[in-house]
């Protein structure tokens, strides 16, 4: 799993702090992720991800081995795949009719490897109308992992996202959305 297997201790001598003007960048990229997940514009999501990507929801925030604990959600590029042709048939029962959803996303903290790629942490809100089942408003929250790269054409790409719930330790309702 290479560098995302990586204890924190261990990469933090490994980094460096990025610029205001990657900074912009890198922060742009997640709020349009954000944006493109909550308004369920899959193809262009999915369009953002790297063939290397790996999704990760661990079963709460803690030091876990996506190899070795029970996740939530544990996507290679292939499973990730298939989930979003999926949602994108338009019958996932769970999302029929899809969910409103909308998130808020703060506390971005971005940090530059040496291998030229980049670790982000970020918090999140994340507001979703079940229209399909209950009706009911939803509110998840977490901190989020993100690792991009640069692209021959200088946009950012990303390969790794993982999403550490709050309430991952505790019964969940179904999450059938990307989150």
């Amino acid at each position: 799993m290479g560098t995302s297997t990586m204890t924190v201790a261990d990469q933090a001598d490994r980094t460096e702090p990025v610029g205001l003007e990657e900074y912009h960048q890198i922060s742009g990229f997640l709020f349009r992720e954000a944006r493109l997940a909550d308004e369920s514009r899959y193809a262009e999501w999915e369009a953002l991800v790297e063939d290397d990507m790996l999704y990760w929801v661990p079963r709460g925030d803690g030091e876990f081995d996506m190899n070795r604990d029970i996740s939530i959600t544990a996507d290679n590029r292939s499973r990730l795949r298939t989930r979003i042709r999926q949602l994108m048939t338009g019958k996932r029962h769970a999302q029929v009719p899809v969910s409103a959803m909308r998130r808020v996303v703060g506390n971005i903290e971005a940090e530059r490897l040496q291998d030229g790629e980049y670790r982000v942490f970020s918090n999140f809100i994340l507001h979703e109308l079940r229209r399909s089942s209950t009706a009911t408003v939803e509110v998840w929250a977490g901190r989020v992992e993100h690792r991009l790269r640069r692209r021959p054409d200088g946009s950012l790409g990303m390969f790794f996202k993982k999403v550490m719930l709050i309430n991952g330790d505790e019964p969940l309702p179904s999450l059938a959305f990307i989150i």
